[in-house]
């Protein structure tokens, strides 16, 4: 019988197949459930009762739920032997605008019952604000400048919380910008078709990157080879100013390069979205998700991602 320590207690191997909880099973996480196949029990959370015919397509049992019924997420308690945590805060909470109710709701339904050995949290490189182009390791302190790092923050805090509590490893990923020409607006290409302009260089700003599929195999590490309450950056080793990143995209789709402003006149132009990210300029060290995660990158730069497929993959 399964011991009360773990959920897989002392079964034969071949009952052991872990249980992985995917909460926020959209691009990233499917790329995660095809990575995984049947190495693994994969359930995810749906509060869309549409998306679970395409969810069991890919050999994931659908879980109805909605992060922002609490209630809901009762059933939720002891069932992943693994917890895989990409969904974003909400977008607007009046009052709270600093908080992340969706993640707190969701760690109360872990507490309920057995723990799960290792939990990932997606958070954004947005947590670190205007570094001032400067490069950026994890003991960087966080200076959110924006509602939605901020809860980012609120959410980072609340995972590591509850890895220590719980005795869980929890690792966190702070993702920057995601790109894949197979993924919806997973590329410059829109943009430069609309004719949106950018910065001239010399009020640019830099930008980091990471293909969606190593963000994928990432998070995947993460959830065997996080250390306890450990953060990453799960960042590619670009290190372009926004500007140039999408004059080397109109130069691979053989698409005009974008028009440059000056910063002084951008807000006449831009949205407000837009703005902000042009706002913030940082480079991303990833040494440690290389080393402690032992992850290879497949597209380590974005003009080998934006290509498409790579020749040839290194082994994990």
């Amino acid at each position: 019988m399964p011991s009360i320590q773990s959920p897989l207690g002392a079964l034969p191997a071949r009952f052991r197949r872990e249980r992985v909880l995917i909460v926020g099973c959209g691009d990233i996480g499917m790329r995660v459930a095809r990575l995984l196949g049947r190495r693994a029990r994969l359930l995810a959370l749906t509060s869309s009762p549409g998306r679970a015919p395409r969810l069991r397509e890919l050999g994931i049992t659908p879980l109805a739920g909605n992060l922002d019924q609490p209630p809901s997420l009762a059933r939720l308690a002891g069932l992943g032997t693994r917890v895989i945590h990409l969904a974003p805060p909400e977008s607007d909470l009046g009052s709270q605008w600093w908080r992340d109710p969706r993640t707190m709701a969701l760690l109360r339904a872990l507490r309920r019952r057995t723990p799960p050995s290792s939990l990932v949290y997606g958070s954004t490189s947005g947590v670190y604000g205007d570094c001032g182009g400067d490069r950026v390791d994890e003991t960087r302190a966080v200076n959110p400048r924006t509602p939605r790092a901020q809860r980012r923050v609120d959410a980072e805090r609340a995972v590591r919380h509850y890895g220590r509590a719980a005795h869980v490893r929890a690792g966190i990923l702070r993702i920057p910008g995601i790109y894949a020409p197979d993924r919806e607006g997973g590329t410059p290409r829109e943009r430069l078709l609309r004719g949106t302009p950018v910065l001239q260089a010399s009020d640019d700003v830099y930008t980091s990157h990471i293909h969606a599929d190593d963000l994928a195999r990432a998070v995947i590490a993460a959830m065997w080879r996080a250390r306890p309450q450990r953060i990453y950056n799960a960042s590619d080793d670009t290190e372009l100013k926004m500007g140039d990143y999408f004059d080397l995209a109109a130069d691979l789709y053989g698409l005009p390069r974008p028009r440059r402003l000056p910063r002084s006149t951008a807000e006449d132009e831009l949205p407000l979205m837009l703005l902000s990210f042009m706002s913030e300029s940082r480079r991303l060290a990833n040494q440690r998700m290389k080393r402690e995660l032992r992850l290879a990158l497949r597209y380590p730069t974005v003009a080998a991602g934006l290509h498409g497929p790579a020749d040839s993959a290194p082994p994990d």
